[in-house]
């Protein structure tokens, strides 16, 4: 099959952040996938794993939605 995903999809919920995840991540030329593959190599100390770089402050350091509670 051509142009086959060698990952399968996976499916999270994200609010309003995700479109301007997609926003950061283009500024600094990469994609949320990339973005989010490095936050889970870090978070789970895998080798090499490292937080990523972030943008400087954008329109997506605004919240639109109120703070979660809890």
């Amino acid at each position: 099959m051509p142009n086959a995903p060698k990952t399968p999809a996976r499916q999270i919920r994200i609010g309003e952040d995700w479109d301007d995840l997609d926003d950061a991540a283009k500024a600094m030329g990469t994609t949320r996938a990339a973005v989010i593959r490095e936050l889970i190599r870090w978070y789970m100390r895998k080798p090499g794993g490292k937080l990523p770089e972030r943008p400087a402050s954008g329109p997506w350091s605004v919240d639109k939605e109120p703070p979660l509670e809890g």
